[in-house]
């Protein structure tokens, strides 16, 4: 679907539409017919806001974010390949997240049944040349983001070899969730796995709790987690069902009070309302052999705290 297809309004039939951000950078606004949300950057393929349809944002965004390229705005979802962190010689998180992407007309088919019960867009990033010199390896990196009838938010992102040799990446759905207060907020689904502890130079521990609460820094990777998680919000009585497909780890950094007053782009005290909790796959790195093509699905929904038991039983559905 082409940018010419939109004007600066919604389409009603296909609840797409396309406004241009302070920056003059399309942000692609994709709306269910109950009223939900969500808008998608063409910088950085990032989901720039996620909303219910009560309107209320889901998604976290620093009130000190830089929202100018070629910087990744802090906050929303944005895309970390083919680098997590700087386990690597590229720049933090990768470069995907700083470049601008363009709308995928011709984009091969995702097998999936949703009867055109979802409004979706198809972006696609393509190395640059200069891209080429720091990471020599050519890849096509597509990305479906689609909102069901029911508000729930889906990310596909398909990245294929097109190079002459294998290439090895990370990757992560670096996910910026909004609660009302990181002590009052608990995960579910992660208890006696294995994490490796940025703070302790990754070294690796046993998650001990019966649920994971927060009282100071955190910067974890959960090795080999189940597919369906739930991240519990006490306050606002709704929890965050997070489900995930090819991405073996999950990554949960809240920064706390000390390292916040540390960073140029986020709120001294910002570190209450928001909480990472990343679909990725960073302990070990995922290989493409020439023409080979790796899939990972992220599936974001947001229920009533009473009715979160039965969500974690169901499979993806993306």
């Amino acid at each position: 679907m082409s940018m010419g297809h939109f004007a600066n309004s919604m389409d009603p039939r296909s609840g797409l539409g396309v406004v241009k951000d302070w920056n003059g950078v399309a942000q692609v606004v994709l709306r269910s017919p109950k009223g939900a949300s969500a808008r998608v950057s063409l910088h950085g393929g990032q989901v720039v806001s996620w909303r219910n349809d009560r309107g209320e944002e889901l998604l976290f965004t620093s009130s000190k974010a830089i929202l100018k390229p070629p910087n990744a705005m802090r906050g929303g979802i944005q895309m970390c390949f083919p680098q997590f962190g700087i386990s690597g010689t590229l720049e933090r998180h990768g470069f995907a997240r700083n470049r601008i992407w363009i709308l995928d007309d011709d984009h091969p088919p995702i097998n999936h049944n949703d009867n055109g019960s979802k409004a979706s867009v198809d972006l696609l990033l393509k190395p640059s040349e200069d891209d080429l010199k720091y990471w020599p390896h050519c890849f096509e990196f597509r990305q479906r983001v689609s909102l069901s009838k029911d508000g729930d938010l889906s990310l596909v992102s398909r990245i294929r070899n097109v190079n002459g040799k294998p290439f090895n990446f990370s990757f992560a759905y670096h996910t910026y969730l909004s609660v009302s207060d990181i002590s009052e907020v608990r995960i579910e689904g992660l208890e006696t796995l294995d994490y490796l502890d940025n703070l302790s130079h990754r070294e690796r521990f046993t998650e001990q709790g019966d649920a994971i609460t927060f009282e100071s820094e955190v910067d974890r990777v959960y090795v080999s987690s189940p597919n369906v998680i739930a991240v519990l919000d006490h306050e606002k009585k709704h929890s965050f069902v997070i489900r995930k497909e090819g991405l073996p780890d999950v990554v949960v950094w809240n920064p706390w009070e000390k390292k916040s007053k540390t960073m140029v782009d986020f709120g001294d005290e910002e570190y209450k309302q928001m909480l990472c909790v990343d679909a990725a796959a960073v302990e070990r790195t995922i290989t493409l052999k020439p023409r080979e093509e790796w899939t990972g699905k992220l599936e974001l929904s947001a229920v009533s705290s009473t009715n979160c038991c039965d969500h974690l039983d169901h499979p993806v559905s993306i």
